[in-house]
């Protein structure tokens, strides 16, 4: 039970790494810029709902379609390496408009809080991976990833707090320290996934 218990929150932490709400904390302030706090509290927990949705059904139905795809979990592993090496190294090594690229203005709805910041590509291609690796699992990979969003619900819900307490600065040096822990995720599964690869 310890390492089923083990299981779940070390798959969550690694699904709020991959949501990075405190990295896109700036982003989203910055969209809702104008908008009534109140009202912004009721976007982004709608955004969040929608989002949740969409994580769901590419946990259920991920491998369903990794099946439909003629995918093995080899590619599967390797190319969810190469993704988190990716977004690792755009939250150490941040573009103009942040990790995610460009982002429209107004009053969002779907694009961009929901897609991509919260349910992004590397998100929903763990969520695939993990599924397909362990399809045993499916329980603890539901917990996981309710308590990711749940963390990450929270952290968004009180953004303009976090940014009047740790500043710009202190959300940029949170995020780096995120993308550097990506980033040994990242070759540590490349290294699983070569191993298997030519282990036969």
């Amino acid at each position: 039970m310890e390492n089923l218990g083990d299981s779940v929150w070390s798959a969550a932490v690694l699904l709020f790494f991959l949501m990075d709400p405190l990295g896109n904390i700036p982003v989203m302030l910055s969209i809702l810029k104008g908008i009534d706090t109140k009202r912004q509290r009721v976007i982004i927990a709608r955004e969040l709902f929608i989002a949740l949705g969409i994580l769901l059904i590419f946990l259920f139905a991920g491998k369903p379609l990794l099946n439909f795809l003629h995918l093995e979990q080899e590619a599967v592993t390797i190319s969810g390496g190469l993704i988190l090496l990716i977004i690792g190294l755009r939250l150490i090594f941040p573009q103009k408009h942040g990790p995610m690229g460009q982002t429209p203005g107004g009053e969002p709805f779907l694009v961009p809080i929901a897609i991509p910041m919260i349910a992004g590509p590397s998100v929903l291609a763990m969520l695939i991976l993990m599924t397909q690796s362990q399809p045993g699992n499916m329980t603890n990979w539901f917990f996981a990833l309710l308590i990711a969003w749940a963390l990450s619900a929270i952290i968004l819900q009180t953004a303009p707090a976090l940014l009047r307490v740790l500043k710009e600065r202190g959300l940029i040096a949170l995020e780096r320290l995120m993308g550097m822990i990506l980033v040994m995720m990242a070759v540590q599964m490349l290294i699983n996934g070569f191993k298997v690869l030519f282990a036969g």
